[in-house]
């Protein structure tokens, strides 16, 4: 019996077609330069004094708003959600200011190299 196409399966004869087709060449990427190492590295610098601004934002927030419960089970799950935040904030900084810096560094490698694209 044949069943109903379900519109995922391909049948063979496509298969060799798209396979055997001349238009299926990948034509190469071009290669990144020091002026995109550059601007990555700036871009990356610029999250990560934002990302620095909002996480001391969020330490004096939550040094000013102590959370005050009667239970100690909601204390604890407070004083763990104000330790997530705060570790989850100043992880993107840290994200942030590691890429930005290893951008540069490559930006400086590149430089050092010269390994500058040519646009034709």
């Amino acid at each position: 019996m044949n069943s109903p196409s379900n519109g995922f399966e391909k049948k063979s004869d496509e298969l060799e077609t798209s396979e055997s087709s001349p238009n299926n060449t990948a034509s190469p990427e071009p290669q990144k330069g020091p002026l995109s190492f550059l601007s990555g590295s700036f871009t990356s610098l610029s999250f990560c004094l934002l990302s620095l601004f909002i996480s001391r934002k969020i330490v004096l927030y939550f040094s000013i708003h102590t959370p005050d419960y009667s239970s100690p089970i909601a204390q604890s799950i407070a004083s763990g959600f104000k330790t997530l935040i705060i570790g989850i904030s100043f992880l993107a900084t840290f994200t942030f200011g590691f890429i930005g810096l290893g951008l540069f560094l490559v930006f400086i490698r590149s430089l050092i190299e010269g390994n500058i694209v040519k646009t034709d």
